[in-house]
């Protein structure tokens, strides 16, 4: 499960007792969502060190991953500040989130995160929807030839997963469940055959 807050600012990171109370909540992995603020995916150096600040806090909190990213201005991966960001998080799992959509040399960064030690990357293939991404993700999935995880993102449903599954071959989704808490096992069902 991935925590995070103001989805409709596309995801801050939580409160630390949200974070603790997740904690106590779940049997399952957590992840944090670690982005100071809306916009774009470049940060000033205090917007930075706040990110490093709320890593060790999640960590501390028990949370078994964190979510990051950080682009240049050119839109490319940063790499001195993702790798000081996953420094900071080991030894907890490190997820690159959708500001990987971003960019348009998506395998360029898919290299540059694999070289930088993350452990998988959200993408919905640089399109709107994961579906609509399918063909991208299968070449990126190829490309990580098991290096890294590509997690597919955007607008996955029940009616559709099984499709993007079939089309893109990766092996884990990511979607949102605010607004409809029984879609896990929807999905879930929906990739067993099953209604």
């Amino acid at each position: 499960m991935e925590l995070c807050r103001r989805l409709d600012l596309g995801g801050l990171t939580p409160a630390l007792a949200d974070i603790v109370a997740a904690r106590r909540a779940l049997s399952i992995p957590l992840h944090v969502l670690i982005r100071p603020c809306k916009g774009a995916f470049g940060y000033s150096g205090a917007q930075f060190e706040r990110m490093v600040a709320e890593i060790g806090a999640a960590r501390a909190a028990g949370a078994d991953g964190v979510v990051i990213g950080a682009l240049t201005a050119a839109s490319a991966i940063d790499r001195p500040a993702v790798q000081r960001l996953v420094a900071t998080a080991r030894p907890l799992s490190v997820t690159f989130h959708r500001a990987f959509d971003e960019i348009a040399d998506q395998p360029t960064a898919l290299t540059d995160l694999i070289s930088l030690g993350v452990d998988r990357v959200l993408t919905a293939g640089g399109a709107p929807t994961a579906l609509e991404g399918a063909v991208r993700l299968r070449e990126l999935v190829d490309a990580a030839g098991g290096r890294i995880v590509v997690m597919a993102g955007g607008s996955i449903r029940p009616e559709n997963v099984k499709e993007l599954v079939w089309l893109s071959g990766v092996t884990e989704v990511h979607a949102r469940m605010d607004d409809d808490p029984g879609r896990a096992g929807a999905l879930k069902r929906a990739l067993q055959g099953g209604r």
